[in-house]
Formats: C-alpha cells, structure tokens, sequence
C-alpha cells in the first residue's frame, strides 16, 4: 500500500450527498449582490528559518501565513492557484458554505482531484448573505496545509455594521504548527509507533508564522501587535495548528468573544479561550492597562494521560502600546494562560457560548427532526499491506468504518455515474452498543471503505457524536462538517443517553459552528438543515 493510501486509512470522517432531482445540472450562479475580487495563488517552495535552522517548505505567494483574503459579505472571489511546485495540492475554503457550488469545496478526491504541478485552477468561492466574521482556507491535501494556509476576512456587508461598537481597529492572530522535519515524511514514520501520542508532535507553534521570545533564535522577530490606550481592538483568531486544541490568553487584558467560525455570539466576557484547530474566534480586547509590553500566549490543551508530557511550547506575540514611556525587560507574561493539562478550564469553556439570536442574526434550529444518527469516534486496530508486508495498526473510524481515499473524486462519480468509487452505505449507528467509554482494551479491527451517507433535500438532520476509549486512547477530537454550518444543541460526559440528554439540548440560542470538538469520554449533539446539495465530508 502506497503512503498516500496509509494516510487515508487513519482518516476519522465520513461522507455526505445532499440530493435534489436533477443534481448540479443547472447550479445557479452567485446569487450574491455584491463584489466580484481576484486573487492569485502561486504555490511554490520558499526557504524559512525558525528555531536555528533553515528549511524548504510550500507557501502561497512566498508567506506564511499566506495571504489574506478580505472581502464583504455576499462578495464572489475568483482564486486562480498556480501550482508550482512538485506535488498535487488542492485548496479548502473552510467554513464557506459554497451554496450550490460544491465543485469548488476543494477536498481531494471529494469534490476534485489534485492540481498537478504546472497547472493552475481556478476556483469560484462564493460568500453568502449568512456568513460574516473570520473564516481561513488551506490546503487540502496530504498534510501541506502545515504551511499552506490563511485567513479570510468576511466584513459585514457595504451599507452595514457589526452587532457591536464598530471597533477602533482590528488584528489577524493566525495560530500554526512549525515543524523543523518535512512533515509528510514524519507522518509515515508515525506508523511505525503504535501510540497516538506521538502523532505529529509540532517542534514550536507560531502566531503569523514567528513562534516569539520563548524558543531559540525567536526573539527577535516576535510579532507585535501596536495599540493606543483606550481603544478596543478586534482580533481575528485562527487555530491553524494542526492537531492541537489551543488556549489563548493576553496578560492583564479580557477577552470578550463576539464571535466564532463567521457567526456572532453574544458576547462572552473571559480571561482566556480554548479553540480546537479549524475554529475561528472574533474577540474584543480593551487597551486600558498601564502602558506597555504585554505577552499574548498560546498553548497547547490535551486531554491525554497527565503522565504524558509536553515540551513547553508557548507561542508568543507582544501588545505593545504606543506613548512614551521605559520598556519593560521582560513583558509581562499572561498568568491567566490555563496549564496544558487543566481540563476544568478547557472542557468547562466548551458550552460557554450561545448564539447572537436576533432578528438581524436569527437562529433556526431544525425542531422536526426527520433524520438521527448516532456515530462513534473510535480508535481501531486496521489491517493493510505496506511493501509486501501485512501489518496491523491504529486508525480512527466513526462507527467501526475507517475511511479509505477513493481513486478518483466522489462528486464527479456521482455526477457521471461511474460505479466503484464508493457506496452508500454509511451507518446510522455502531454495529454494536456498549460502554463506549470504560476500560475497553479489546483491539476490534475496523472495516476500510469509502462510505457515504445519502440525505435528500431539506431533511432535518441530527447527529451525536460518541467520544469512546477502545485502546484506551480516548481524547478530544475535532470535526469539521464542509458545505455546512450545525448547532451545537447538546454536549456532555459518559455515554450518551437518547431519553434523558435530549432534554437539556438548547433549542433556543446554540451556538453555530462549522467545527466541534467531541469531548474526551463524552459526547456532543449538531443539528443542520440538509439544503445545500452537494457531497461533503466530515
């Protein structure tokens, strides 16, 4: 089996279609009102230097983090990725909904195939009337998107403001991963060890790219981040790291978040956030503090064994206020920052936030639900061929499927009716129930395919998803619902119960995501509308 095919083993995610009569033969256009922008990717190898040492890596345009996209909501961007360098790549707009236009989604082998290098493609990304506050885009391929990834800025429309005091001023805060080896290969050699644990350990993580004064040869390209006294400023906060939930804190400043994945939330006054990877969040900082130098940090949360350690990887930028005034040494450094182990901090913020819920910012919660899945996330024992040797090894799977990457892409196999690529048939429920989070040491194997779950126009869609402890290597994991956003409507701790949970769900105010965590040892309820056709992964 080929490295590309040992990726797509490990894979934790699933398949949905969206179908209505005649499918993707007439897709509208943009049905948006407003401006049409241009940008053009070039992906090519570019030489960085973090932590002493120097390295080749692919970026877009020569940065990273890449370039930002910065628009209005309803606006239509044009991206026309040119691929110079050696590998196939394909570019995700992730959180964008992309409304009738699913051949632009950008998953390999999902919506599309590779973009060879060479060649270039464009993709049309639509913005829609619902969307607004901070998304990002990455690569979607293999795990370039390490160094392949950015921000996009979603303002509100022109002739519009925010559901808040239109801030002084604003800041991009791009949280990513620095590995010091060439990630892809790392990977590979991660299946020669049999522990989670180990599986892509970041050397540094990096807020725009510069991992701050903490790390070797950091300090002097910190990042900063200049304020007045007495402003409010709104920060944009990607976590583009990896595989790592993140806490974020600015030492003696509050956050007040007012939103997350491009929709706003009430505000929520707190010392800190806790954001897994793929979320965004939209925060408010108020520079009413003595002036000058103050640590903002990010690090890592993890759910695993407190026998496990970490390096201490806090990354770091300063919040410098302009005036005159003698530089501290030091800048004072965020004791409001969680410990990467303090799990009442980080599963405590999970529920925290609620949904703006007004009439300008509505929330329509599927009441009548039509469709009930219940998925479990697993840990499983997978078995495949690698150089002609048969070798048994760890993989994820939701509902005892581990997920293999087709041949050739989903959607356009479905649009030309080509056999062979995938079937349909993805479970509702596990093919057996037990206590998904006690002791379980058995190692059952998982079955690889590439299934899909089939839903018909409009249906009104609820899934719990089941955190579970086979191999006894339960953890928080993230996931992320393409073409869609879902309401977070329940979450709790031991397994879930179909009689007693459902009765605590918010139905009222939840929050509206694009990206969840499943808790370790627990479970967590999203209900979405199926109305955007398409496939899509999970």
């Amino acid at each position: 089996m080929k490295s590309k095919e040992m990726m797509g083993l490990k894979k934790m995610r699933f398949l949905l279609e969206v179908l209505v009569p005649a499918l993707l033969t007439g897709m509208l256009a943009s049905m948006a009102e407003g401006r049409t922008h241009y940008y053009d990717f070039v992906l090519k190898e570019t030489n960085f230097t973090r932590l002493c040492k120097s390295k080749s890596m692919m970026t877009v345009n020569d940065s990273f983090p890449g370039p930002v996209i910065r628009i209005h909501r309803g606006d239509l961007v044009y991206v026309n990725v040119h691929n110079q360098d050696d590998f196939g790549v394909t570019i995700h707009w992730h959180g964008v909904k992309q409304t009738r236009n699913p051949w632009s989604d950008g998953p390999d082998h999902i919506t599309q195939c590779r973009i060879q290098p060479g060649t270039n493609f464009t993709y049309k990304v639509i913005f829609g009337e619902d969307q607004e506050g901070t998304l990002w885009w990455h690569a979607h391929s293999d795990w370039t998107r390490a160094s392949v990834h950015g921000a996009i800025v979603i303002l509100p429309a022109e002739g519009t403001t925010y559901p808040f005091p239109k801030p002084d001023g604003e800041h991009l805060v791009v949280i990513g991963s620095w590995f010091s080896g060439d990630l892809n290969k790392e990977f590979e050699e991660f299946f020669s060890n049999q522990t989670f644990e180990s599986l892509l350990d970041d050397n540094a993580f990096t807020i725009n790219g510069e991992p701050g004064d903490l790390v070797p040869c950091g300090r002097e390209t910190t990042d900063r981040y200049l304020v007045d006294y007495g402003k409010t400023y709104l920060l944009r906060i990607v976590n583009a790291v990896v595989n790592v939930e993140l806490f974020f804190a600015i030492s003696e400043h509050n956050l007040t978040i007012v939103g997350t994945d491009g929709t706003y939330t009430k505000p929520k006054v707190i010392s800190y956030i806790m954001i897994a990877p793929g979320q965004t969040m939209d925060v408010l900082i108020t520079t009413n503090q003595s002036l000058g130098h103050y640590y903002m940090g990010a690090r890592r949360f993890t759910t695993f064994s407190e026998n496990v350690s970490f390096d201490n990887m806090t990354a770091t930028a300063i919040l410098q206020y302009r005036g005159n005034y003698t530089p501290p040494v030091v800048p004072s450094f965020p004791t409001n920052l969680p410990t990467f182990h303090d799990s009442e901090s980080g599963l405590g913020f999970l529920p925290l936030l609620r949904s703006l819920a007004t009439p300008e910012h509505p929330v329509n919660v599927p009441l009548n639900i039509t469709t009930r899945m219940f998925i479990t996330a697993s840990i499983n024992l997978i078995n495949y061929t690698h150089e002609g040797t048969e070798i048994s090894h760890l993989g994820g799977s939701l509902n005892n499927i581990t997920f293999m990457d087709p041949s050739s892409s989903v959607l356009l196999a479905y649009y030309r009716h080509i056999s062979g690529v995938y079937t349909t048939d993805f479970p509702d429920y596990p093919p057996s129930f037990y206590n998904f989070t006690g002791d379980m040491h058995t190692r059952p194997m998982s079955v690889v395919g590439t299934k899909v779950r089939v839903f018909n126009y409009n249906e009104s869609v609820e899934i719990v998803f089941q955190g579970t402890n086979l191999q006894g290597q339960a953890s928080d994991h993230p996931m992320h619902l393409h073409g869609y956003t879902f309401y977070v409507v329940g979450m709790g701790y031991g397994v879930f119960n179909n009689e007693t949970d459902p009765k605590s769900f918010n139905l009222v105010d939840p929050s509206e995501r694009n990206t969840i965590t499943i808790p370790k040892n627990g479970w967590v309820a999203l209900r979405f509308l199926a109305n955007n056709p398409g496939t899509y992964v999970s």
